[in-house]
């Protein structure tokens, strides 16, 4: 008897167990109903007719709140450059002025990043500016303003202007690129194909770091700098250059400066560091120019001279097959005075071995004015060593 009453307690829990289960079932169907989901997932109108959904999205990030931190100190900057006069203008009876003259041929970035007074300072690329004869500023509101250029440098190829600083809401802040992490985001704002694409965005990381980029500042086909850069994936294109490159903080760690373009390159661009910058654009804001030492030479790569030049000309040593031959020694120069003369070949500068242009540019940059420096040289096949005094000078000659 106490068997069947158990059996018949085990029957009655596993038929409840069921009834749970069905009740279960029951109700998840009814809750996936698609009549109902579509109800709740597609607001319409009375007559039917689908409606913008009245749910809204909190879309703040990190990279919206750092471009929020900058935005409105990106500008448009605008080159313009006379053109040729009107050739029907003596048909209205009168000359058109110089102003009237002035024609946008260029656009790129820039941004302020300091107010002093009545007077705001914007950077930017100097092949932004080059050639200029007039430059407006366009800010994200619409208002434009003239700039006037304080001061350009193209080894680094940074500028900085000065405008009325009444129409400034907001200044960027520099960060510092020496503590950037590859793969940490990075955002480029500028104005991408022009004025109609301004105050653009793009984001991406940072690809690397201390970069070398070769670059050809007079346009003869001929790298004769070496820039030293970030590297991002963010998308730059023309007209971003002078535009910032910024950190999750919303501050300024690049000036967007040049891109590899090919149709097999995807996502390379390359910004200035914001500490190389900074130095750069404080002597151009005081100064109006960078002032750097030069010894007063004309040069040429050994490279580019023929073996047979080499020999019959220069009289170098089969072994030396790296230096900078010396083209001209300007009159009165550190060079001339040092006993410098043409077709001297210089292979060792300040104790640094130099092997070409870039090479020995960039050992004479580290050096200041008034600095005594060793020179190590070949003429007629010997290897000499004289001691160059190092001066300043406006002409672009070493």
């Amino acid at each position: 008897m106490m068997k069947k009453r158990s059996f018949r307690a085990i029957l009655m829990l596993s038929l409840t167990s069921a009834m749970l289960a069905g009740c279960d079932l029951f109700d998840t169907e009814t809750e996936s109903d698609p009549d109902t989901e579509m109800q709740e997932n597609t607001p319409v109108t009375e007559e039917g007719e689908v409606k913008i959904s009245e749910v809204r999205v909190d879309v703040s990030s990190d990279i919206t709140d750092a471009v929020q931190e900058v935005d409105d100190a990106v500008v448009s900057v605008i080159n313009m450059q006379q053109v040729g006069e009107d050739p029907f203008g003596w048909y209205e009876g009168g000359q058109t002025t110089d102003e009237e003259n002035l024609q946008q041929v260029g656009t790129g970035s820039g941004a302020v990043y300091k107010v002093d007074g009545d007077t705001a300072y914007i950077f930017t690329n100097n092949h932004v500016v080059d050639g200029s004869d007039a430059i407006e500023v366009l800010f994200k509101d619409g208002s434009r303003v003239e700039a006037t250029v304080i001061g350009a440098d193209i080894w680094t190829d940074l500028a900085v202007l000065a405008i009325d600083s009444e129409v400034v809401s907001k200044t960027a802040k520099f960060g510092d690129s020496e503590n950037l992490t590859v793969g940490e985001p990075a955002i480029a704002i500028g104005s991408p194909l022009g004025t109609n694409f301004a105050s653009s965005v793009t984001s991406g990381i940072i690809s690397a770091t201390e970069r070398t980029v070769p670059v050809d500042t007079n346009m003869d086909g001929e790298n004769d700098w070496e820039m030293t850069a970030i590297q991002t994936d963010a998308a730059i294109n023309p007209g971003n250059s002078g535009g910032p490159l910024v950190n999750i903080a919303g501050q300024v760690v690049g000036i967007n400066s040049m891109k590899i373009s090919s149709s097999t390159i995807e996502g390379m661009g390359f910004a200035i560091p914001s500490n190389d910058a900074l130095d750069i654009i404080n002597q151009l804001e005081r100064n109006g120019e960078v002032v750097r030492p030069v010894i007063g030479v004309a040069m040429v790569d050994l490279a580019m001279v023929s073996p047979q030049q080499q020999q019959a000309i220069l009289n170098l040593p089969e072994d030396v097959t790296e230096g900078i031959v010396i083209a001209e020694v300007q009159p009165d120069s550190s060079a001339e005075e040092a006993g410098l003369a043409a077709n001297d070949v210089i292979v060792s500068f300040n104790g640094e071995e130099v092997a070409n242009g870039i090479e020995l540019r960039q050992e004479i940059y580290d050096t200041e004015v008034g600095d005594e420096v060793e020179i190590e040289y070949y003429r007629g096949g010997e290897r000499q060593t004289t001691t160059i005094t190092m001066r300043s000078t406006d002409d672009e000659t070493l």
